[in-house]
């Protein structure tokens, strides 16, 4: 066979193997979003400068913005267990973070600085005046980093089984930025990423790491989650890429030893690491205080809703208390 007759060969079976991968991405996407159990029109939209931020608002009081967790399966549905009775006493807001659920999903290299700029904007913007915040895992490291710009942006800060300081301290190496390349390919990096969000892992990781009762795991939990990371064409694997790259870290230590805002730590008892990390936390700001919800692990407000909102009761009616 003449060399020409083999690049012939190779091109074709290149095309056909990339339409063929193209093809099983759109399979997919179409059979992961059929339920539409993100559909939901009681929200609004704010129009950002990188892209239209879906967010929720509840109830009269006091205003709360509930910031869910970071990962390409978490929305504000996080958040709707707890929603009606914290809207009860509060002006409760819940965000889809730029990446995730239904706000856009911009080709972009996501940043821990593009989340700073993001709470502060739509404070601002939006809630337009100070108020608490709660954030799940890595998320929090979003509002401790904008406090910190901005003493007076926040009052309180709910940290919900915050991610461990040292991993928030890693910086973008030759490997990960390899892997972020990769992954913003086009067919090859969707495919890679379909794997890697796959229901069978997503089940796993709401077994072993999100539940400690895997009876109170409910089917529609995993398909919610499921179903976001492959809502707008797996659009989040470019917020994937980038968390999988070190791009959204940030010098937690740095931000922290001069705040004096007040921060407490909601921590899941059965995951010893859980304590390990918020015992960190301690150490570098002896001011904050530890919480603990029983029979828990790292989603203690979907497993234990009511458990939850008593230890916001306590957090927030001290809190009140000290200030009159």
């Amino acid at each position: 066979m003449s060399w020409k007759k083999k690049a012939i060969t190779i091109s074709a079976l290149s095309a056909l193997t990339t339409f063929t991968i193209h093809l099983a991405n759109k399979i997919i996407d179409i059979s992961a979003t059929s339920e539409n159990h993100e559909q939901n029109t009681a929200g609004s939209y704010f129009d950002w400068k990188f892209g239209n931020i879906y967010y929720e608002k509840y109830g009269e009081g006091e205003p709360v913005l509930l910031i869910h967790d970071f990962s390409v399966g978490s929305s504000s549905y996080e958040w709707h267990r707890i929603i009606d009775k914290l809207a009860k006493s509060h002006l409760v807001y819940t965000i889809d973070l730029l990446g995730c659920g239904r706000s856009e999903k911009p080709s972009i290299t996501y940043t821990n600085y593009l989340y700073v700029q993001l709470i502060t904007d739509f404070i601002n913007q939006v809630i337009d005046s100070p108020c608490d915040v709660i954030a799940t895992g890595i998320s929090g490291s979003f509002a401790i980093a904008a406090v910190q710009n901005n003493k007076n942006l926040i009052n309180r800060i709910i940290l919900v089984n915050p991610e461990d300081v040292n991993k928030l301290n890693k910086m973008p190496s030759k490997r990960s930025k390899s892997l972020t390349w990769f992954l913003n390919m086009p067919v090859f990096g969707t495919y890679f990423y379909n794997i890697l969000v796959k229901r069978r892992l997503i089940t796993d990781k709401f077994k072993n790491e999100y539940f400690y009762d895997h009876y109170k795991l409910k089917e529609e939990y995993i398909n919610n989650y499921y179903e976001t990371a492959h809502l707008d064409h797996s659009s989040s694997k470019y917020l994937l890429s980038s968390l999988l790259g070190h791009y959204t870290t940030v010098n937690v230590y740095h931000c922290m030893k001069s705040l004096t805002n007040s921060i407490f730590i909601i921590s899941g008892d059965e995951d010893s690491r859980n304590a390990d990390i918020a015992c960190k936390y301690e150490s570098i700001l002896p001011s904050i205080e530890i919480m603990k919800i029983e029979d828990t692990k790292h989603l203690p407000q979907l497993e234990r809703p009511d458990a939850f909102i008593e230890q916001l009761a306590v957090i927030l009616s001290y809190e009140d208390e000290t200030t009159i």
